[in-house]
């Protein structure tokens, strides 16, 4: 018994420091794992940083009575993504320039100081502008910059660690991290433009930035905020990395993007329509329309028919199908799986131009002429001969094409469009861009107008609140 419990004890005595041991590495392990995360993402922001530019911008617009002309500046950030040099930033950030500078930063020393020199100043031209996504691909004079490689933002996932670099409040080489709030968040109904959101602080300044994976991909270009203050709350958005190479490859190839479809209309199969319609299951996604000598027609798609997958991939709803056919170059082809009553098929139809692609409008304007400054907008006459293939079917003659339009303050709430035709303003009928003027101008006191458009062959009043 004694030798029995002495073993016992010594057993115990030996489990002791073993134990201790188990238990400080089971503490110490969160701590290295923390350190290997944090050397991680220096790592990845050392690499990345070279890439990412600070852009300058200045602009004049007329003010006062006699037209003076005031200078305005602003400032936002830019990727590098392809060695010629060739940067994408947003739309917004370079509109209206006169002059634009991309800011690289200087380059890596062996020296340990933290206070960096200044970058290079680099002049840079807008090769193209795509106003859908908000995309501007600029063109600077120096090949063999650093590029950084665009991801598949399709397999980004909610949780997943992100990277935000830029110079919001013109602060360059900002370096926030997050995560992914949302994978594809829809800011407009029935948009087939999605956005990645994200809770890594963006601010002003930060758009056209990249989004970065932890492999220093770019997953997304920065692009807007919802605030209540005008800074970050963590509600940030950026364009999608998916859609970015069909922008950038169009424009740089034609100056312009094209739009494609293929002639058909979907729906999202509820129960009540699957019973209606005999469909033989009640989700996924149903044909509604297809239009006649379109490419679907072409191909042997029918109304009814019900959409398996796209390219492989299944189509859970119409959003989706959208989504995916949104980004499709215009002459590629696309594979739909479709079923029809018990039999399957498969047809392949060939992406063609929208007839009505609006992005052909903004070709049109004149900065001088164009601008309705109460309204925000880039109006055209509709006495243009040249619109009468973008705007066709329209209920009067007479009117103002919105041509561009500045983006809402809040992306859900209703505003003018580009497309949209300008018929009245508090009832007055405007038949071109100086009786708006004029009408908007009775209206400045009240601090809103109520606009009469057409959009989409159907007419709707707007309230919009004067600049």
């Amino acid at each position: 018994m004694r030798s029995a419990a002495l073993a016992l004890l010594m057993s115990l005595a030996g489990a002791v420091p073993m134990l201790a041991q188990q238990r400080s590495s089971s503490t110490a392990s969160p701590v290295s794992g923390l350190s290997r995360l944090s050397d991680d993402l220096q790592a990845l922001v050392e690499r990345a940083r070279p890439s990412v530019a600070q852009i300058l911008v200045s602009s004049t617009t007329a003010t006062g009575e006699g037209a003076q002309l005031a200078r305005q500046r602003g400032s936002g950030s830019g990727v590098v993504v392809d060695a010629d040099g060739y940067v994408i930033t947003n739309l917004h950030v370079v509109e209206g320039a006169r002059r634009i500078e991309v800011i690289l930063p200087p380059a890596s020393l062996p020296g340990k100081s933290v206070l960096k020199g200044g970058g290079r100043s680099l002049g840079a031209v807008v090769v193209g502008v795509d106003r859908e996504t908000d995309l501007a691909v600029l063109l600077v004079p120096e090949k063999g910059l650093p590029a950084l490689p665009l991801g598949d933002s399709e397999i980004l996932r909610p949780g997943q660690f992100v990277v935000a670099l830029g110079s919001p409040m013109g602060l360059e080489g900002s370096v926030t991290v997050g995560v992914v709030s949302a994978q594809a968040r829809q800011l407009e109904p029935e948009s087939p433009m999605i956005y990645v959101q994200t809770d890594a602080s963006i601010n002003p300044g930060n758009s056209g930035g990249p989004l970065l994976d932890l492999e220093g991909r770019v997953m997304g270009i920065n692009t807007m905020i919802i605030s209540q203050s005008g800074g970050s709350e963590g509600i940030g958005f950026a364009a999608p990395s998916s859609i970015v190479p069909n922008v950038f490859e169009q424009i740089r190839a034609t100056g312009r993007v094209r739009r494609g479809h293929i002639g058909a209309r979907s729906q999202t199969i509820t129960r009540e329509l699957a019973a209606g319609l005999g469909l033989p299951r009640d989700w996924g996604v149903v044909i509604s329309d297809v239009v006649p000598g379109g490419p679907a027609a072409a191909a042997g798609l029918q109304i009814g028919d019900v959409v398996l997958s796209l390219n492989g991939k299944p189509m859970e709803n119409a959003r989706q199908m959208n989504v995916n056919l949104y980004g499709r170059p215009v002459g590629s082809t696309v594979t739909l799986e479709v079923q029809r009553k018990t039999e399957r098929a498969t047809a392949a139809i060939t992406v063609v131009e929208r007839p009505r692609d609006l992005g052909r409008l903004e070709e049109m304007v004149s900065q001088e002429k164009s601008v309705v400054t109460p309204l925000g907008i880039l109006g055209l006459e509709l006495s243009d001969p040249r619109l009468a293939a973008l705007v066709p079917g329209l209920r009067a003659q007479a009117g103002v094409v919105v041509a561009v339009a500045s983006r809402a303050s809040i992306p859900w709430q209703d505003a003018l469009k580009a497309g949209d035709v300008i018929y009245t303003v508090n009832g007055e009928s405007v038949l071109d861009l100086q009786a708006l003027r004029a009408a908007l101008d009775k209206a400045k006191p009240r601090g809103s107008a109520v606009v009469q458009v057409e959009r989409d062959g159907i007419l709707r009043y707007v309230t919009v609140p004067l600049d």
